[in-house]
């Protein structure tokens, strides 16, 4: 009896505390959490349509070099501290991917404190704010962009049709725990 109040005890905490972890990425974030994220903006050069194409194929490259850089960062400031080591690679990257598609634009990466409007990543929701963004600017960087986060990794593209996958490391380690 004792040992099944203690495994009740216990699986009743940890619920509460999955889901509280859950609970950051919901509809109802309070705004504090805000500065627990890095986005990643992406501006095109233009409107045009072919810069507005190209921004998606520097987004993959984007992605595919930024990704192992951040995978095993275990806060913002670590990410931070990864990405801006990373500032100039992130660049060639994007510059790659631009004159591969016949644009001499140039990119430019910084970290910089930029505003975002309200995002919906799949069933997540990140309220309007300033985040601490890395920041990577084709050519003038006047045109539409494209937005994630990079911390915590919650997006990714895919190769695959340009799609985005959302995913969510902490409710990813939940979910592992609760299988596991």
């Amino acid at each position: 009896m004792k040992k099944n109040c203690i495994i009740f005890l216990l699986s009743f905490i940890i619920t509460v505390t999955a889901l509280g972890f859950s609970g950051v990425f919901k509809a109802t974030t309070p705004s504090d959490y805000r500065a627990e994220f890095l986005r990643i903006h992406i501006r095109a050069d233009s409107n045009a349509q072919e810069a507005q194409a190209v921004k998606y194929l520097v987004r993959d490259k984007i992605v595919d070099y930024l990704t192992p850089v951040v995978a095993s960062c275990e806060s913002k400031n670590e990410a931070i501290v990864r990405v801006q080591e990373h500032l100039s690679g992130l660049e060639r990257a994007a510059e790659r991917a631009l004159l591969q598609n016949g644009f001499a634009y140039g990119a430019k990466a910084r970290l910089s404190v930029e505003e975002f409007p309200t995002r919906v990543y799949g069933e997540y929701t990140l309220p309007a704010g300033s985040y601490t963004a890395l920041v990577i600017e084709l050519g003038a960087g006047k045109g539409d962009n494209w937005w994630c986060v990079v911390y915590p990794p919650l997006c990714f593209a895919t190769p695959s049709g340009g799609n985005v996958v959302y995913k969510s490391k902490i409710l990813e380690i939940i979910e592992a725990w609760k299988n596991g």
